[in-house]
């Protein structure tokens, strides 16, 4: 058994989406090893949904893999730690291509929804039809997407951990911690500027947090949303005005929209019997602060 078969078997695969979503997420924990390899993580910090999900045990599965770099550096070179990401790939049997994404810089785009013109990303491509014997299952000529983000001119005023991983062998990263990375999840429900599709992974995200009295840190929201324009650099951000932010937020909600975004990445559809106004409502209600 090789180690992909190894580290597959800890998924329970009845389609091909289940298929994809696993792979996926090995192909995400090679990326980070390779990352690891070249000494990324003495200048960034793993965040976001797939963070959640590879490091604190989120139930849903995440495409991308974003990264925050600790300080501020626009002339950061992210593309100098790509060749440690094709070795730990090549070193499985897989080929791997990492190109430049090129993207439109307005905000008024689904793709640029929070791009900044100081975030680098490139996307990690695997073709199934080139690695035929590992990724059985898959539909040939399917190609694997993740997209690689890193923030170089980041909001600050966030905390970090040290997390382990075992496989594909033990090595460790470095991620926001809870509280912040709950704060850029609520950013993203809040400010994401998208004028048409909303994306429900970000309120299976909230939920999650609320469920496990995560404390929400309110600072590094609020330099988050300064950063982003939706709070002036002298406005504050308490409580009340988030509670109220966010029930604006629920009343103007497709909920059947977001439910259908979401539902690729859960394997237990059940979760959305209860999805209404009224229970997004009372999980804010329920929301804990940091000091």
């Amino acid at each position: 058994m090789n180690i992909i078969e190894q580290m597959l078997t800890k998924y329970v695969i009845d389609t091909e989406n289940d298929l994809i979503n696993a792979l996926k997420e090995i192909f995400q924990e090679i990326a980070l090893l390779g990352l690891y390899r070249g000494n990324f993580f003495a200048n960034a910090a793993f965040y976001g949904g797939t963070a959640l999900r590879i490091l604190y045990g989120s139930n849903r599965f995440s495409e991308d893999l974003d990264f925050s770099l600790i300080e501020k550096n626009p002339a950061f070179n992210f593309e100098m730690y790509f060749q440690n990401i094709i070795e730990e790939f090549e070193a499985l049997g897989l080929s791997v291509v990492i190109s430049r994404r090129s993207e439109n810089k307005d905000t008024s785009g689904i793709e640029s929804a929070f791009l900044k013109n100081d975030t680098s990303i490139h996307t990690l491509n695997i073709q199934a039809e080139n690695n035929v014997n590992l990724l059985k299952g898959v539909h040939p000529g399917k190609k694997l997407k993740i997209k690689l983000e890193v923030d170089t001119n980041p909001p600050l005023n966030f905390r970090t951990e040290v997390k382990t991983l075992l496989l594909p062998v033990t090595f460790n990263i470095v991620s926001m911690t809870l509280p912040n990375l709950y704060a850029g999840k609520m950013h993203a429900v809040l400010c994401r500027k998208w004028k048409t599709r909303v994306k429900g992974r970000d309120w299976f995200d909230f939920e999650w947090y609320v469920s496990r009295n995560t404390k929400l840190n309110l600072v590094h929201l609020r330099e988050r949303m300064i950063e982003s324009g939706d709070l002036k650099g002298n406005e504050n951000l308490d409580k009340d005005k988030f509670v109220t932010l966010m029930n604006a937020k629920i009343d103007s909600l497709d909920l059947e929209k977001v439910i259908e975004e979401v539902q690729p990445f859960i394997k237990d559809h059940r979760v959305f019997d209860l999805w209404t106004r009224e229970h997004f409502r009372m999980l804010t209600s329920r929301v804990m602060f940091s000091e």
